[in-house]
């Protein structure tokens, strides 16, 4: 400061502004999840770490994933700790093993944990998708109901008494609600919407009625249902209903399907975007979901959706816009034939369903989950608990 300014006037003048000290973001970041997106039971929940590990590798992180099953080459490393569920056994020595010291760990909580907080010093994150409760007596009934409460008394346990001092990464509303219906503070959870691609160019629709159903053929997808209703709508509405996906489901299935019901098996993702297009509607009869990334594949492609209102497709559909939400069979059925036969105001639906999905891309779910994995790596590098 020239030294002719009167000391009176120094006070007055601007101080020189020093640039804010930089945020600490976690820089290595392993994901510890159940499959591999390359696996051939790998759905949505795969899709989303794949999202993420790729798009944090692209932002400079280090990002590893550990999982089990086979594991593919990808930009970011993968490493499989073993089978489908002898994996859940080794992750903790595999991790120490091959992978060491990180930052951040992610795990994916999707039924089974692997109680990472236990066993890893650092800080953690966990990833929902959905809180399964109901699907394990889905999953396990007749003489396996004992697994089925053991595996939901472990679930809640780990969810809240294993975690009570990590944030929470819920990917919709629903999920949250549920979190915190099983005991998880507030403010230690997070939504961060999936994504979607934008899609390629239209192809043609289908001059013919032609719906579709998507996702891997597991109970809790009730396929099962969806063909019965087939039976219900066939004669109203004609056409043909395509099941895309594979599972344990498929063979029981195909000996259920009535005429004109077609079994895809899995397909490339040029071929489910050809087929998307061409659909009239995508119906999704789950009994549960995290979001339901294919109403938002579907939506991006014009195509509304017809789902019951559950957790999860109630987050994704909005009702009367981009789609239905039935509360019942009956209702589901009647949804169905009606938008068949009403092509004005399907189309209308389709492209609200369109600017709907044009707010959900792959390059803000990345952007929002990478800001939560900042905060969890601060709150864990000193300790902090939220909420006390």
């Amino acid at each position: 400061m020239p030294q002719h300014v009167p000391s009176s006037l120094r006070a007055a003048l601007p101080r020189p502004q020093h640039p804010p000290a930089p945020v600490p973001v976690p820089r290595r970041i392993v994901f510890l999840a159940h499959r591999d997106l390359g696996n051939p039971a790998a759905g949505g929940s795969e899709l989303l770490v794949d999202r993420l590990a790729d798009g944090l590798t692209r932002m400079g992180h280090q990002v590893t994933l550990l999982c089990g099953g086979p594991a593919a080459f990808r930009d970011y490393r993968v490493v499989s700790a073993g089978g489908a569920y002898g994996h859940y056994l080794r992750a903790r020595t595999t991790f120490a093993r091959q992978i060491g010291e990180t930052d951040l760990l992610v795990e994916v909580c999707n039924g089974m944990p692997y109680l990472a907080p236990l066993w890893h010093r650092g800080p953690t994150l966990c990833l929902v998708n959905h809180v399964h409760s109901d699907l394990w007596r889905m999953r396990f009934g007749g003489p396996l109901a004992p697994a089925a409460r053991i595996g939901r008394r472990l679930e809640q346990w780990a969810l809240t008494g294993a975690r009570q001092q990590s944030l929470m990464v819920a990917v919709s509303p629903s999920t949250a609600q549920a979190l915190r219906g099983l005991g998880v503070e507030r403010d230690r959870i997070r939504v961060v919407h999936n994504g979607v691609e934008e899609p390629g160019p239209r192809t043609e629709r289908s001059p013919e009625p032609l719906f579709v159903a998507v996702g891997r053929l597991v109970e809790y997808k009730r396929i099962d249902l969806l063909l019965r209703l087939w039976e219900r709508v066939r004669p109203v509405t004609g056409g043909k209903l395509l099941i895309m996906g594979d599972g344990p489901e498929r063979e029981r299935l195909e000996r259920l399907a009535g005429p004109d019901v077609v079994f895809t098996g899995h397909v490339s993702e040029a071929e489910k975007h050809r087929l998307l297009c061409a659909s009239w509607l995508l119906l999704h009869p789950s009994a549960v979901e995290g979001w339901g990334l294919v109403v938002t594949e579907a939506a991006a492609r014009e195509t509304p959706t017809i789902a019951f209102d559950v957790p999860g497709l109630r987050d994704s559909v909005v009702d009367g816009e981009t789609g239905i939400l039935a509360r019942g069979e009956s209702s589901f059925a009647a949804a169905w034939c009606a938008l068949a036969l009403a092509g004005r105001r399907r189309e209308l639906m389709g492209k609200a369903a369109r600017e709907h999905a044009a707010g959900f891309r792959w390059e803000g779910t990345v952007r929002r989950f990478r800001a939560v994995a900042g905060e969890a790596y601060r709150l864990g590098a000193r300790g902090y608990a939220p909420g006390r």
